[in-house]
């Protein structure tokens, strides 16, 4: 086991080595770069000063300035030049600097990656921690009253998408009754609070993104959980165990359950990129300051070291997360053994 996950370690490389090149050659090609946007503004700011009567000779740059340009986005070079430079400074810690904000990219995902992940891991416990006991619960009370009424719930809920429902939420909560901040992480006093009124603030602000980040998953893990633990609670092997002695109660704990486990540590790992990634949707909605709208920004305003480090960062944790599914389905399911 321990030579498969070395080997899947030494992967990573390669596999990222495939992805950011292919996006770095991508960022070259596509038009309405930041060069194309450069020279559009300045064209832009010379019609505004009153020269637009010679328009066609004097909104072009010179050789000299577009030069300039180029050197300064990193379009003198070639491809392979350019991306070899930028490995050359992933490996010294350096994802590069900003376009727009004129930053260090590190420095700008670091400040958002709190917010993430104060949202992933919330979501991903919470997620975890109801879906899989109300999945056991509509398992074994099959077809009950309980069992339907969650259903309608958490299909009601999976049929609404997160910024739609957060949308409404913000309108019903926040604008018509008041109970919640409209937007944003924290309230701009945020700063002069005590500890306890920044807890409470904290949550308030939190509570209606976190009812859309989970409305979704809710759905699938927990008919994930119950659809597995029917098929274990139907098969030979809980059946003999049950006409052997064993209570259902442990024929369920101790035989069906772990089993049914297997595909939900096969997604775990997977929605490690959750923690970081968050709904750039959701955060647009809530004015969220988090890692995927600054994807989302840097993609519209096409500042290509910010995507290229929020490719980067996605990607390695999800393969990482990928190892991590393959460790606790290991653990899981005692039948599995890697070699």
């Amino acid at each position: 086991m321990r030579d498969y996950f070395i080997r899947r370690l030494l992967l990573i490389p390669p596999t990222l080595f495939g992805i950011t090149i292919l996006l770095f050659a991508i960022t070259r090609v596509v038009p309405g770069g930041p060069l194309e946007r450069a020279i559009m503004e300045a064209q832009q700011a010379s019609m505004s000063s009153g020269v637009s009567s010679n328009a066609g000779q004097n909104m072009a740059l010179s050789e000299d300035q577009l030069r300039q340009l180029k050197e300064y986005y990193g379009f003198d070079k070639p491809v392979l030049v350019s991306y070899g430079l930028w490995v050359g400074k992933l490996l010294r810690g350096d994802l590069g600097r900003s376009y727009r904000y004129n930053e260090p990219v590190w420095d700008i995902i670091r400040s958002r990656f709190p917010i993430s992940l104060f949202y992933g891991l919330l979501s991903l416990i919470i997620t975890y921690a109801v879906c899989i006991p109300l999945g056991i619960v509509k398992a074994i009370k099959h077809r009950t009253f309980v069992d339907n009424a969650t259903s309608v719930v958490i299909f009601a809920g999976y049929a609404v998408p997160g910024y739609v429902l957060g949308a409404l939420l913000l309108l019903y909560f926040s604008v018509e009754l008041e109970w919640f901040p409209l937007g944003g992480f924290t309230s701009m006093y945020f700063d002069e609070l005590d500890t306890w009124d920044k807890v409470k603030d904290i949550t308030s602000h939190a509570i209606l993104p976190l009812a859309c980040y989970l409305v979704g998953s809710f759905a699938v893990t927990t008919l994930l959980m119950k659809n597995n633990l029917m098929d274990n609670l139907a098969a030979d092997y809980v059946r003999t165990a049950v006409a052997k002695g064993v209570s259902f109660k442990d024929a369920v704990v101790k035989h069906a359950l772990r089993n049914s486990l297997i595909p939900i540590a096969t997604t775990f790992g997977q929605n490690i990129t959750l923690l970081v990634g968050g709904s750039f949707l959701i955060e647009t909605i809530f004015d969220i300051n988090g890692f995927g709208l600054l994807g989302l920004t840097a993609i519209f305003d096409r500042d290509y070291p910010i995507v290229m480090g929020v490719v980067f960062l996605t990607s390695l944790l999800l393969l990482i997360g990928n190892i991590i599914s393959d460790i606790l389905v290991a653990f899981v399911d005692p039948r599995i053994r890697f070699k």
